[in-house]
């Protein structure tokens, strides 16, 4: 079992994230959960979700110790950076965080997602780039997965954009 919380302001794509990953696990025949969090705030505002993927079933979707952590911000990275399991593995965007993350008992994976973004012509597709950096630290689920979770996750007007996201996970993945 593989326990995830992803984090960061709302319109960074954390939710989509999650829903990606929960989509493509079931793809793969897997037991998944996906639980989000966020305020009355739509952009700007915090917001995380969690997501359990096992091979077995799943007790709870609430994920307290996780495995992995994904933060696209610095407050996300404050927040969640004490409840990595020891020998788990935390992403972080370096672009939009101004500290290295202080434990050394993790495995701290820095990359600057949102400048790889910018690089790529769209900042909104950093949560794929960081997505691509942890499938890479942490293969849960493959990229063609949640290439064909893109279709389901995304809306119809957005699909001429799969491609462009497959890119930047892509480049995460190659990032290390």
């Amino acid at each position: 079992m593989t326990e995830i919380i992803i984090a960061g302001f709302g319109g960074q794509g954390v939710l989509v994230m999650g829903q990606l990953l929960a989509n493509a696990g079931m793809l793969e025949g897997k037991e998944v959960s996906w639980y989000p969090s966020y305020g009355p705030e739509q952009r700007g505002g915090t917001c995380n979700c969690s997501v359990v993927i096992s091979a077995g079933e799943i007790g709870s979707p609430i994920v307290s110790e996780p495995d992995a952590v994904i933060v696209m911000n610095r407050p996300s990275l404050d927040r969640f950076e004490p409840a990595v399991k020891p020998g788990g593995i935390l992403v972080y965007n370096t672009t939009l965080v101004d500290r290295a993350p202080e434990r050394s008992d993790i495995t701290a994976i820095g990359i600057p997602a949102t400048a790889v973004a910018d690089e790529l012509g769209n900042s909104r597709i950093a949560n794929m780039v960081a997505l691509g950096a942890f499938l890479k630290a942490s293969p849960v689920v493959s990229p063609e997965s949640i290439s064909r979770s893109l279709e389901r996750v995304l809306s119809q007007r957005h699909h001429h954009l799969i491609p462009l996201n497959m890119q930047a996970l892509e480049r995460g993945r190659a990032y290390q």
